[in-house]
């Protein structure tokens, strides 16, 4: 059964949200995991692609927005994850229609009112059925 994660950010901006996604992306990836950033558009991936090319001078994280690339990191929006199966980090409002194949899923929530809301409806959506939950409090 999926592990899922909410990871509450203390800021309402989408560039917060796409930071943090890179920072766990770069956790994750380097723990070995395979990981999945969905995304709720193709302007949200594109942008989050472009950021994972730049978020710290020091760091590199192999990714790619085409699953035939198989790189560790995949970049997308849709019902394409690709092969990985591992960890999906979800920068969307919907809940992905394939998540439950992925290991772990971690929910990034910002405080602006749509995303906060969007997130009780997700929460409520895995509570009600019988996913383990964890919510993480994220400041500064």
């Amino acid at each position: 059964m999926t592990l899922i994660d909410f990871h509450i950010l203390g800021h309402s901006d989408n560039s917060a949200a796409m930071h943090y996604a890179c920072r766990l992306t770069e956790k994750a990836w380097r723990a070995g995991h395979q990981v999945y950033l969905h995304c709720e558009d193709v302007d949200a991936t594109e942008a989050l692609d472009a950021m994972l090319w730049q978020y710290r001078d020091e760091s590199f994280i192999p990714h790619s927005r085409h699953p035939a690339d198989n790189n560790p990191v995949l970049v997308g929006c849709g019902e394409h994850a690709g092969e990985h199966c591992d960890v999906i980090v979800n920068l969307a409002k919907e809940v992905p229609v394939f998540f439950s194949r992925f290991k772990r899923l971690a929910e990034i929530v910002t405080q602006q009112n749509d995303s906060l809301s969007a997130s009780r409806e997700r929460y409520s959506f895995y509570k009600n059925r019988g996913y383990p939950l964890k919510t993480h409090t994220i400041k500064g």
